[in-house]
């Protein structure tokens, strides 16, 4: 299947989902074994800061929300928490944090610094930062950094995202590319008010954008914000939709499984909703660093649940790929 542009975008987001099922998903899950090798991306993620100054009106982890214990690891605790993960055979890390002005330039590079010591291959998601500093990044052993536009649509963005605006996010974007570091970004999924022909829209402009990883997920509405009264969960079959159509877009594209199900309580870690993600075309897998205390308060969405490796075993087991660490 040749997806050239919005028309073909378009009507596989509104294909009737057996015929979806039938041609279009088997299709990018053939083509993500074999640019993948048959095999899963095991990443290991730490969200190792929850303090965030922004007020975005869908993130749990807004400033403004009161429900949330914030936290704030020492570098020392980041790197011990990495090196962790290194003995345990990963080898790559998402290091991942609210953006907290307090946390300070200069230990994130340390930080970065001493897991390249290790030999880790290194996904940032820190916030909007100038360009010398992703050029500090790079230089320092971050290869890869998480810049998500989340909506293509400009006033959208503006409204949902107070604390920055568009102009400002697309220019962090064309920053982290002119420093040399790979960029990962994305969007939500099915947000309340999102149609079919601005999906279509975030869809183009990630191809446009050349991504190295698609950490896409449906919207997912989080306690005490905004956006949570304005409607429901994002729609999971519009979601496997987005997944195939990267694929079949950018076949060489890291894309998210971790992905919810039916039963949200499960958060990214539902097996139903993982393998149905990587039947799609997606590929990417997490085992969460945090004690279970903290990671119930990295919400950028509730319930994430995925700690330990187990569940990655368990998705490896059920949908028959081998695990890639």
């Amino acid at each position: 299947m040749i997806i050239e542009g919005k028309k073909e975008v378009l009507e596989v987001l509104r294909m009737p989902e057996a015929q979806f099922e039938a041609e279009v998903a088997p299709e990018a899950a053939k083509l993500r074994d074999e640019r993948k090798d048959g095999s899963l991306l095991a990443m290991a993620m730490l969200g190792y800061d929850n303090i965030c100054k922004n007020q975005c009106l869908y993130c749990g982890m807004r400033a403004s929300n009161s429900g949330v214990k914030r936290y704030r690891l020492a570098p020392e605790d980041v790197i011990a928490s990495a090196r962790m993960a290194s003995e345990n055979g990963f080898h790559h890390i998402f290091l991942v944090s609210g953006e907290d002005p307090k946390y300070g330039f200069d230990n994130l590079l340390h930080i970065v610094e001493a897991i390249h010591g290790m030999g880790m291959h290194q996904s940032l998601a820190c916030g909007e930062y100038s360009l010398e500093q992703y050029r500090e990044l790079k230089s320092a052993g971050a290869e890869e950094y998480v810049m998500k536009f989340e909506m293509s649509d400009e006033e959208t963005f503006n409204r949902l995202n107070p604390s920055t605006n568009f102009k400002k996010r697309m220019s962090a974007i064309e920053s982290v590319k002119a420093s040399g570091m790979r960029l990962a970004s994305g969007n939500i999924v099915g947000f309340p008010g999102q149609g079919l022909d601005q999906l279509a829209e975030d869809i183009l402009l990630m191809k446009k954008l050349d991504i190295s990883w698609a950490p896409v997920i449906p919207y997912m509405p989080a306690q005490n914000t905004p956006l949570a009264a304005e409607g429901g969960v994002g729609d999971l079959l519009t979601n496997r939709k987005e997944i195939a159509l990267l694929r079949l877009m950018m076949p060489d594209v890291n894309i998210t499984a971790q992905q919810p199900g039916k039963d949200l309580r499960n958060g990214l870690a539902d097996p139903e909703g993982n393998r149905d993600a990587i039947l799609s075309g997606a590929n990417v897998l997490f085992c969460d660093l945090l004690p279970d205390a903290l990671a119930k308060n990295f919400r950028v969405i509730d319930n994430r649940n995925v700690s330990g490796t187990e569940h990655l075993y368990q998705i490896a087991e059920l949908t028959g790929l081998a695990l890639s660490f």
